[in-house]
């Protein structure tokens, strides 16, 4: 049955009869002076204005919000709009009005010139302490270290630049979920015509399959139900009507917007407004534009998003921090030098001269290459485990993550509604196997039996009702209609009654309404016999059962409904609701005031296929995970307690209502024992995000709809759904799961953690590399030693810390136990006492091997030959190499991780032992690098004494991990 259709023209009174509107006086308010009598402006005091009010002479128009619009009925918001129920606007009006309101597009601000987003690379602290080492070495002629500085700088510099280029266009794609074109009665007539030409009065047509391209306060709907899951995240479709609602019912106590779906107020009560970006599931109707663009619900989005700043990633904030520590220890290098200098009377240009070489030396410029590296090869690997991560330094962030918000529909769940039990009147139970709209691998069983037609007369009946009673249409895993219909459909496949419907014949149809809570078919067999028109109801139990005289025994015998049988039928459908499902009573009969109950079925929309095993792995790494959705309290904690992520003893719920009540302080006090959120808006999730950092946590949220888009932003790392989400979602997010599969995240969880041991391990290489080469030369320059190296040999050994095998570290591929640590501490510096401790003890013996090496052999000769030179010179590579290798796992033993499992270290360390044998052996390279052949004798002296540094850290390794196994496991430690 369709809703009245009213019948105005919607014109506002002429002057003489303007008394008549008085009581809509409060709408109006004068905004200034007229051309004349009867000219003055007058203007919509309702919400958000239009932008560009310069219209002369005239009646401005402004937007209502939607809110405001279904408080009011139809005349009254055509009064208010000057437009026409029935004719729509004329071409001339339209035109007149887009000059004040503009198009219904979303206009991103205007963007950064390409050279500034260049620049504001340079702004990383690492980044400008290297460009000072540049601008030092230059002034002081050291032009080899300059260039190498510089060209580290140009690379990191530019792959960042390419990242941020290519991820930030989130403002951008807003305007992709406005249709391109849409349906409007202009002039009298249908035409059809770009969205973005629609402004407010415009009259639209909807249709099953429209998505809405503007807030439009409906005209008349026709079984018009709406998918408004996108913006609410709640599935259930919302049934739309024309009558206004009482004025207030719309708004809560907090403010106005609590009645919007963005609010998280209850959107039940706004049945005669339809907002942008949902989709037409059933029916057809008209509807006047009340707004549009930035003015209409979608448009919060838009000003959520932009009142919200990504935050810096925890890695990026270790690199600043990393960046500071080596400037003060380069100055602290410098003046202790310096100080060192003027004790011992040097000159004080020289002592400030040495000071600054020896303290750019120890900058470890390698170190943003192998970070911009190392993140990238981690979106490779992402990549091939069908996840897109947009900004490199997103990767590193997972793995210190410490709370998942995840959204509920689409993201945990599938999105598709599920038959999984079928109840008859006496209570038994029939369970429906399979999930989603895929009928190939699933059955319907009644005590281990499969149902098939009508082998199980009682279940046959059930399945028949709700087929016939239907409108939607399955193509495929595809549903034309309510998701809730496509799983009756469904069902009757799995049964074999999928052809039912067709020996029907439709005479009439009831529609569900939120008043009667059912929706009935009368339909005759086909061919049409005398007396064979009967009735199919379906709804709400309680409602269907008001209908009812009789119930199905049996699924054969009608038998009078007593008082005893209605209670066992409502306990079987309040206990299958209580367990988050969704109940329908089905009947049928001849007269709708005489039906015959046949039984209930309950649906769910399903959890994704592995969501449970990988929320347990991520929780065992001592990451929590909370759900925030759109639905009721007992959906919520079903989903919640299938997952594992609620426990109804332990953990609480809360909903979107009380959150708003809380202030700040009040919800970080309960925060962490809130494991369910329900009812939540983008607002509430947004306050939720703000209250988990504000404590120190590393917050990652999960999405897939336009009402997810602010708090992804907002979260350390918003992970996006690449099949069910929207554009914005998919924006907004840093990181997009193309299989929408939660395991993924998992995955990317390892992944980010292992990136940081690499970058961890490269350090630790590096710094105890540069300490001991810095310590050497600062040793020989204070105490007036001759130096054991020459230029070249040094400039070799920048290679060999900088190069190859220094950058290999940071492509090790992921330990597979690296999951069950927890998430690392973000407060903690990269430089942590035992990393600086683990880096001292190294650069120790490498320190006190090459110099023991260098005075043994010059003390044969008391005088510095090539042959002390070469000795002192391998030595130090050897030991390089040999750190390198214990630096590839700081917990495990080279013979755990394999020797031979990260190939680019293998050769690269292959390669430089090959390049220094050349350096020994060859002629043309001897005079270079004034080496001379050593003898086989020599070399295998050199290669047992250098590797005393990884048998060192071998043993720190092992009695780490003793002592750690002793604190945890005493009785354990005799076992290791």
């Amino acid at each position: 049955m369709a809703d009245v259709h009213p019948k105005t023209n919607g014109t506002v009174p002429p002057a003489g009869d303007r008394d008549a509107a008085r009581p809509f006086a409060s709408l109006f308010r004068v905004v200034g002076g007229g051309g004349g009598e009867g000219g003055e402006k007058i203007s919509a005091q309702l919400g958000p204005t239009a932008a560009g009010k310069e219209q002369k002479n005239d009646i401005m128009i402004e937007s209502l919000r939607g809110e405001h619009a279904a408080e009011r009925s139809v005349e009254e918001v055509c009064a208010i709009l000057r437009a026409d129920a029935i004719s729509g606007l004329s071409s001339a009006e339209a035109a007149r009005r887009r000059g004040v309101h503009g198009y219904n597009e979303f206009d991103a601000p205007e963007e950064e010139p390409l050279w500034k987003k260049y620049a504001e690379q340079f702004k990383n602290p690492l980044i400008a302490l290297l460009l000072c080492s540049a601008l030092v070495s230059i002034l002081m002629k050291q032009f080899d270290d300059a260039i190498s500085i510089t060209v580290a700088v140009v690379i990191v510099v530019s792959v960042g630049f390419v990242q941020e280029y290519r991820s930030e266009k989130t403002l951008e794609q807003l305007g992709k979920l406005v249709p391109p074109t849409c349906t409007v009665i202009r002039d009298g007539r249908e035409v059809g015509m770009l969205a973005r030409e629609l402004i407010p009065g415009d009259l639209v047509l909807l249709h099953t399959g429209d998505r809405v391209p503007a807030d439009l306060r409906l005209v008349t709907a026709v079984h018009l139900q709406l998918d408004e899951s996108s913006l609410t995240g709640e599935t259930e479709p919302k049934r739309k009507q024309i009558e206004a609602i009482p004025v207030g019912s719309g708004r809560s106590e907090k403010d106005d917007h609590d009645a919007s779906p963005l609010g998280g107020g209850h959107v039940d009560h706004l049945h005669s407004v339809v907002f942008m970006g949902t989709l037409v599931c059933s029916g057809h109707g008209k509807g006047i534009v009340i707004s549009t663009a930035t003015n209409s619900q979608f448009g919060d989005v838009y000003k959520l998003l932009q009142a919200e700043e990504s935050p810096k990633t925890p890695l990026q904030k270790s690199m600043d921090q990393l960046g500071t520590q080596l400037s003060i220890y380069s100055f602290g290098i410098i003046a202790f030098i310096f100080v060192v200098g003027l004790v011992q009377g040097r000159r004080i240009l020289d002592m400030f001269t040495i000071g600054v070489s020896l303290a750019v030396a120890a900058i470890p410029e390698g170190l943003p290459i192998v970070v911009a590296v190392t993140l990238a090869i981690g979106v490779i690997r992402m990549a091939k485990r069908r996840a897109v991560v947009k900004k490199m330094p997103a990767v590193e962030t997972l793995g210190c993550v410490t709370v998942i918000c995840s959204d509920k529909t689409g993201t945990l769940t599938k999105n598709e509604m599920t038959a999984v039990i079928v109840i008859t009147p006496e209570g038994d139970r029939a369970e429906v196997s399979g999930i989603g709209y895929s009928s190939v691998d699933g059955v319907c069983t009644l005590r281990g039996e499969r149902v098939i037609g009508h082998s199980h007369p009682a279940i046959g009946q059930i399945v028949e009702v709700g087929c016939v009673c239907n409108n939607a249409k399955v193509d495929g895993e595809t549903v034309i209609g309510q998701p809730t219909e496509g799983a009756l459909i469904v069902l009757a496949r799995k049964t074999h009654l999928e052809g039912l419907r067709e020996q029907y014949r439709r005479l009439q149809e009831i529609p569900f309404t939120t008043e009667t809570k059912w929706m009935a078919v009368c339909a005759e067999t086909v061919p049409g016999d005398v007396g064979s028109r009967t009735f199919f109801v379906k709804g709400a139990v309680d409602r269907v059962l008001e209908k009812c005289e009789y119930y199905l025994r049996d699924g054969i015998r009608p038998t009078p409904l007593d008082d005893a049988t209605r209670r066992v039928i409502m306990d079987e459908a309040r206990n299958a609701a209580l367990t988050g499902l969704r109940v329908l009573g089905l009947a049928r009969g001849t007269s709708l005031s005489s039906l015959v109950f046949v039984g209930c079925v309950g649906m769910l929309d399903p959890p994704r296929p592995g969501a449970d095993e990988a929320i347990a792995a991520v929780k065992s790494s001592g990451v929590d995970v909370k759900l925030i959705t759109g639905d009721s309290m007992e959906t919520a904690q079903s989903i919640g307690n299938r997952l594992g992520i609620y426990n109804p003893s332990t953990d609480t719920c809360l909903s979107g209502h009380e959150v708003d009540r809380m202030s700040d302080s009040e919800l970080e006090l309960v925060i962490r024992s809130v494991t369910v959120f329900y009812r939540a808006s983008p607002r509430h999730k947004l306050k939720i995000i703000k209250a988990l950092q504000n404590m120190g946590e590393v917050v990652a949220m999960t999405g897939d709809g336009v009402n997810d888009a602010a708090a992804l932003k907002k979260a350390d790392i918003g992970v996006a759904m690449g099949k069910c989400g929207t554009d914005v979602c998919k924006e907004a997010a840093d990181m997009i799961l193309c299989d929408d599969d939660f395991s993924t995240l998992k995955e990317a969880i390892e992944e980010g953690k292992g990136i940081y041991h690499n970058i961890t391990n490269f350090v630790r290489f590096q710094l105890s590399t540069s300490v001991a080469a810095l310590s050497l030369i600062a040793a020989s320059t204070i105490f007036h030693f001759e130096n054991p190296l020459n230029a070249m040999q040094i400039l070799w050994i920048n290679i060999i810390m900088d190069g190859p095998p220094a950058q290999s570290l940071g492509v090790e591929p992921v330990d597979a136990d690296i999951i069950r640590l927890p998430p690392r501490n973000t407060r903690t510096a990269m430089l942590s006492r035992k990393l600086v401790g683990q880096i001292l003890s190294s650069a120790a013996i490498i320190v006190a091997g090459t110099l023991w090496v260098f005075y043994k052999e010059m003390s044969a000769d008391n005088e510095i030959t090539p042959r002390d030179t070469t000795m002192t010179f391998t030595c130090f590579v050897l030991f390089d190499m040999w750190n390198a290798l214990s630096c590839r796992s700081a917990t495990k033993a080279i013979w755990e991780i394999g020797l031979l499992r990260n190939r680019a270290f293998c050769l690269s360390v292959s390669g430089s032992l090959i390049c220094q044998l050349a350096v020994i052996y060859w002629t043309p390279l001897q005079h270079i690098f004034q080496t001379e052949a050593l003898t086989l004798f020599d070399l295998i002296f050199l290669t047992a004494l250098s590797s005393t540094v990884f048998i060192f850290n071998e043993a720190r390794k092992w009695y780490d991990r003793r002592s750690a196994n002793f604190v945890h496991h005493p009785q354990s430690v005799n076992h290791l």
